[in-house]
């Protein structure tokens, strides 16, 4: 012990060990000693030298301490002691900031024993792991350090760490717990741990975010006061960038979690905007970058136009457009702004709507397009802030044929208004002024203007300018060609590269497929051998430069030379470029555009980021429309007339093949239509067919129907005729009374018989029936209706029994003057009756006859009538069962009422007997206090006290 206190204290009896041997013998110590305060102290004074002696604790004690994190896991003052000493070993911090007053190479060593130092350690992955689980210890001596050992382990070999963490079982997972730590220090660590954990790594960075990380970072972004937070607000932005730049898989998890919904209170800016703290400015250009991250060009088109919906729904854009016309915002925050906003609006026509409608605070008001670019054309303006509303300009232009028609059309002669300054009067002023950097980007803007837009080039040929007094207005087209020309003091060579840059990238764009433009162009007579000449010269790179965008423009006039001019068709101009330049010559020039170092750098990205105002001069669209046309252009230069006759040939021949195609589509169309109705009539027709089948069926079977029934009555008929016909026979016959007809009367009675008892046994059962309902309706206690109906049965029943008694006693007098007859008629087998006799004998047949057909009708009658009665009986039979289950019902829920009585009545008593309890016992309780001495008050006597009480309260009232 004696010896460790020497080594901290810094005392020593004798010579002094130097820091190596010292550093050895704490090594034997901390590897031989088997008690843990041994061992603790031993590590304590590694710590103390591992800065001091950073070579020695590293190279001969990182094994010693590797092997105090395995093994004295119980211990955490032990472990906390070795991970800072594995930290201040392996981290370079320290050493930087001791080595910034020397040189280079010093420097260089350190970082380089750090590296070395970090390889050392994650030769065995296990080393790694471990740490990974020291981690979830939650003492603060062992987790602070822990986690700064992991970041300076990512500093200096991040994939490597990333692939370790990356396999390790719930590695991610461990570390993303630090955020939700209550102890701010390790949360902030935690931060910066993430922030290196996760650079370049999408896989991890996919796992970060699916592990609640956007919520989890903007509550502490909230918690800590937004914009207006500190550090940490700053290192959870820059976590943020690190999960969402370049991936879009987290992008569109953070837009369907609705988290940019949440962006929008970080840009509530309010009116006094003066003293922006440093912080404030760094936390808001980081959140500025983090919303362009979400709608940069580079990502999808569907991705970012799903954002930049999101961003204008939400009312982020809106609020980022008062930031746009707020006063006192610093310059680099309000460049970023413009930067943010240009890309939010960047094709998406319901953005650029309502940033054309954005008007700045001014008297009077001007539009917010306008106000930028009185930014842009004034040359005391910083260079980034002039680049930013440049880029904002196009942006709003992108895929904007509407915004284009509304440049355009300020800068024609019907719509100028001399009281306001529009923003065609801004660029055209820009185009021509004393500054180079203002004619290059009104030029590009102007440019932007008409692309991909033909009504706007044809429309942009009125613009006429008033260059100065007495002399006729020219043409924009004209007087960019004059300048051009004209070697005055406008233009001098070597100084206004960039503007002639300029000039013809603007008229480049202008006149390409827009054969109008070109014959305007052609027109003047000094365009084309100022383009030879210049073309043709042999001139320094910046001049290169220039003669190469002049031979693009001369090609262009010949791939879209509509040859409406004699003097300067395509073959003559062709013919002119090789007499004056020669054709490789001329493609040498023209190749020479894409082989420039400016013209790479702009055609990456759309945002025009220049170093310097001297190296802007190209423009991202034009790059592409050079990539379009250096091909074209160089095998129209190449080609003979024959050539060209031969694919003019091939052009009309395709145009008629087109025309012949375009042709066949439509019959085709028509065709289809045509089919398509036919169809939908064959389909109507299948229907109506269908529907007549059935109806013919109907009538099929009908009118079989009917047949039947003719084919019945047509031999009742001949039955009839044949009765008809023997009645008046021979009068030789008795009465017409023969065989055949007794016994057809006979069986005539006996069916009538048959059906008289049939009667009988329904009216016993419909007695019986009635007699049933009477007694079910008196048990169910039936309304009055009900006794009606069965009353009205009743008395119809009994119609029906008189009936059937008087036909019985017809019946009766049939048989006997059937017997009668018969008698007679055996009598009269031998002899003759007289002919009076016979005469009556007729005329009581012809009555019986009579009888016997009304007696017929009458029995239809009373069937019908039966079964008219038989539905009644259904009818009450139904009413009956209907009635008998609501009387079930309502006897149910009787029972269950008079069941719910009885328990009140049960509980009451039960409540009774209880009240009864406490008053005896109250009552017994008082008289024992009474009888102990003391005072006790009767319900009278406190019913009187209130009573009193109420009365002076009263009294008080009434004073």
């Amino acid at each position: 012990m004696n010896f460790f206190r020497g080594v901290i204290s810094g005392q020593a009896a004798g010579p002094q060990p130097s820091g190596a041997e010292t550093i050895q013998k704490l090594c034997d110590r901390v590897a031989s000693s088997t008690l843990l305060e041994d061992r603790r102290d031993a590590v304590r004074a590694l710590k103390s030298l591992s800065k001091k002696y950073r070579m020695e604790v590293g190279t001969q004690a990182m094994d010693h301490l590797i092997n105090i994190l395995q093994t004295d896991r119980s211990d955490s003052e032990i472990l906390g002691y070795a991970l800072d000493t594995l930290y201040n070993v392996i981290c370079n911090d320290e050493e930087e900031e001791q080595d910034e007053s020397e040189d280079e190479n010093a420097q260089k060593q350190a970082d380089d024993l750090g590296l070395q130092f970090t390889d050392t350690f994650v030769q065995d992955p296990e080393h790694v792991t471990l740490l990974l689980t020291l981690l979830e210890e939650f003492d603060f001596h062992v987790r602070w350090p822990g986690v700064k050992l992991l970041t300076a382990l990512l500093k200096n070999q991040g994939p490597q760490i990333q692939g370790i963490i990356l396999v390790s079982p719930m590695g991610v997972s461990r570390l993303m717990d630090l955020l939700a730590d209550s102890r701010e220090v390790i949360r902030n660590d935690g931060l910066l741990l993430l922030q290196q954990l996760t650079k370049s790594n999408a896989a991890i960075q996919k796992i970060v975010a699916f592990e609640n990380a956007f919520e989890r970072l903007l509550d502490i972004i909230t918690e800590e006061g937004s914009s207006d937070g500190g550090i940490v607000v700053e290192d959870c932005l820059l976590l943020l960038l690190n999960l969402l730049k370049n991936n879009s898989s987290n992008q569109n998890f953070f837009k369907e979690g609705s988290y940019i919904q949440r962006m929008k209170p970080w840009f509530e800016v309010g009116d006094d905007n003066s003293g922006w703290s440093a912080q404030k400015v760094t936390n808001l250009h980081l959140m500025l970058q983090l919303v362009r991250v979400m709608v940069s060009p580079v990502n999808s088109p569907g991705a970012t136009a799903s954002c930049q919906k999101s961003m204008f729904q939400c009312g982020l854009l809106q609020q980022l457009c008062t930031i746009l016309m707020a006063t006192g915002v610093p310059a680099d925050i309000l460049t970023e702004t413009i930067n943010t906003v240009s890309e939010v609006i960047r094709g998406s026509q319901v953005n650029q709507d309502y940033f054309a409608s954005v008007n700045a605070p001014s008297n009077p008001p001007r539009p917010a397009i306008v106000v930028l670019l009185m930014s842009m054309v004034n040359e005391r303006q910083p260079f980034v802030l002039r680049c930013a509303v440049l880029y904002c300009f196009q942006c709003f232009l992108y895929k904007n044929q509407k915004g284009q028609g509304e440049i355009v059309a300020t800068l024609l002669p019907s719509t100028i208004d001399a009281n306001s300054i529009s923003a065609g009067q801004l660029l055209c002023g820009g185009l021509f002024s004393a500054d180079s950097l203002s004619n290059w980007c009104a030029a590009v803007a102007l440019a932007h203007a008409l692309q991909d837009n033909l009504t706007q080039k044809e429309q942009l040929l009125r613009v006429q300018l008033a260059t100065s007094l007495g002399k006729p207005p020219v043409s924009l087209l004209q007087q960019c060609t004059n300048i051009l020309s004209q070697g005055d003091k406008i233009v001098r060579r070597g100084s206004k590269v960039q503007t002639r840059v300029g000039l013809l990238m603007l008229l480049c764009t202008w006149i390409s497929n827009c054969p109008i433009a070109v014959t305007h162009f052609l027109h003047n007579q000094e365009n084309v051998p100022f383009l030879t000449a210049q073309i043709s010269e042999n001139l320094g790179e910046d001049e290169r430069l220039v003669q190469g965008l002049c031979a693009l423009l001369l090609g262009i006039c010949i791939y879209y030379n509509d040859n409406s001019l004699e003097n300067y068709t395509k073959e003559k101009l062709k013919q002119l470029i090789e007499k004056r330049i020669g054709k490789e010559n001329f493609v040498e020039k023209l190749c020479f555009i894409t082989k420039h170092e400016l013209y790479s750098r702009a055609a990456q990205k759309p945002q025009p980021v220049f170093p310097s105002p001297e190296q802007m001069l190209f423009d991202h669209e034009f790059t592409k429309l050079v990539k379009e046309l250096e091909g074209v252009i160089t095998k129209a230069v190449h080609k003979s007339s024959e050539e060209e006759k031969k694919e003019e040939e091939v052009k009309k021949t395709l145009e008629q093949h087109d025309n012949i195609v375009t042709q066949y589509k439509e019959l085709i169309r028509e065709q289809d239509a045509q089919l398509q109705e036919l169809k939908e009539q064959v389909a109507c027709m299948t229907s109506q067919n269908e529907q007549l089948q059935a109806t013919i069926t109907q009538q099929q079977s009908q009118i079989l129907q009917h047949k039947d029934q003719y084919n019945i009555l047509k031999l009742k008929l001949a039955k009839e005729n044949q009765g008809q016909s023997n009645s008046q026979g021979d009068g030789s016959q008795v009465n017409g009374l023969q065989t055949e007809e007794l016994t057809q009367l006979r069986e005539e009675v006996e069916e009538l018989r048959k059906q008289h008892s049939l009667l009988q046994t329904q009216l016993g059962d419909k007695d019986a029936l009635i007699s049933s309902l009477k007694s079910g309706a008196a048990q169910t206690a039936e309304g009055p209706a009900g006794g009606s109906d069965d009353t009205e049965l009743l008395q119809e029943l009994e119609a029906l029994r008189s009936q059937v008694q008087s036909q019985s006693t017809e019946i009766g007098q049939l048989k006997m003057e059937r017997q009668d007859l018969l008698r007679r008629a055996e009598v009269g087998c031998s002899d003759t009756l007289p002919s009076s006799d016979s005469s009556l004998d007729a005329a009581k047949m012809a009555e019986l006859e009579s009888r016997l057909g009304a007696q017929t009708s009458e029995m239809e009658r009373l069937k019908a009538e039966v079964k008219n009665l038989s539905e009644s009986r259904a009818e009450l039979e139904k009413r009956l069962d209907s009635t008998t289950s609501t009387v079930a019902i309502l006897q149910t829920e009787k029972e269950k009422l008079q069941t719910d009585v009885q328990e009140s009545k049960k509980e009451q008593d039960d409540l009774l007997m209880l009240l009864a309890d406490q008053d005896q016992k109250i009552t017994n309780l008082k008289r024992r206090l009474k009888q102990l001495g003391e005072t006790v008050e009767d319900e009278d006597d406190l019913d009187t006290r209130d009573q009193t009480d109420d009365d002076d309260e009263e009294d008080e009232d009434e004073d």
